[in-house]
C-alpha cells in the first residue's frame, strides 16, 4: 500500500506545482501583455525552474490553457443531454456561448479579461483553436449517434468541424456574442435562409 500512496502524494504535487505555474503565467500576462512576459520570469514567479516549467508545459502557449479532457466530455454532453426537442446545431450554439465567449456585465471578469488576452494575441488564438479542433472526430461521432446517421457519414464530420471552428468568428468583433449566434444559424438554416447583404456592383 506504501508504493501506491507514494505515488499519489508525487501526483498531488505535480499537480500543485503544475497549478502554481498556470496560476503565475496568467497574472503575469493578464497583467503585463502575452508577449512582454518571459519564461524565466514565470518560472521565478512560481518558484521553480525553467527546467521544470518545461516538463509541465512544452511551449509558452500552453500555459494559458487547461488542457483536460473535461472539456471534450462537457463537449460531448452538450450534444447527447441537450433538451427534448433542441436540435444539435442548438445545443451546439449554448456551449459555444458559454465557454468561449465572455459574459460581459455581471459575469466573471477574470474570464473576460482571459478572453481578451486571447482574442488580443494571434499566437494564443491559434493555438486555442487547434486545441479546440483536435475534437472533431469524438464529436462527429457523437453526432452521428443522436442523429441515427452512420459513424462516417461526412453532414456528421463537417458540422462537428465547423460548429468547432465557428467560435473563431467571434475574435475581433464587435460583438462576440452576435458573431457566433449568425455562425450558428447559418449551421442550423442554411445559405440560402440567411438575410440578403449589400449586392456589389
Amino acid at each position: 500500500m506504501w508504493p501506491c500512496r507514494g505515488r499519489g502524494r508525487r501526483e498531488r504535487k505535480k499537480a500543485a506545482t503544475r497549478q502554481a505555474i498556470a496560476d503565475a503565467a496568467l497574472r503575469l500576462f493578464l497583467e503585463r501583455g502575452y508577449d512582454e512576459v518571459g519564461i524565466r520570469e514565470i518560472a521565478d514567479a512560481a518558484d521553480v525552474s525553467t527546467t521544470t516549467l518545461f516538463k509541465h508545459f512544452p511551449v509558452k502557449e500552453a500555459l494559458v490553457f487547461d488542457e483536460d479532457s473535461g472539456q471534450e466530455a462537457q463537449l460531448l454532453a452538450a450534444v447527447r443531454e441537450r433538451p427534448e426537442g433542441q436540435s444539435i446545431p442548438a445545443a451546439l450554439r449554448e456551449h459555444a456561448l458559454t465557454t468561449r465567449v465572455a459574459t460581459g456585465e455581471g459575469g466573471d471578469a477574470r474570464f473576460a479579461a482571459f478572453t481578451d488576452l486571447v482574442a488580443s494575441t494571434p499566437a494564443l488564438r491559434d493555438y486555442a483553436q487547434n486545441m479546440w479542433l483536435r475534437h472533431t472526430s469524438a464529436l462527429a461521432r457523437a453526432i452521428a449517434e443522436e442523429s441515427g446517421r452512420a459513424v462516417d457519414d461526412p453532414l456528421c464530420g463537417a458540422l462537428a468541424h465547423f460548429a468547432l471552428e465557428a467560435p473563431r468568428a467571434a475574435y475581433a468583433h464587435d460583438d462576440p456574442r452576435e458573431a457566433i449566434v449568425r455562425a450558428f444559424d447559418l449551421l442550423e438554416h442554411g445559405w440560402s435562409h440567411q438575410p440578403s447583404g449589400t449586392r456589389r456592383r
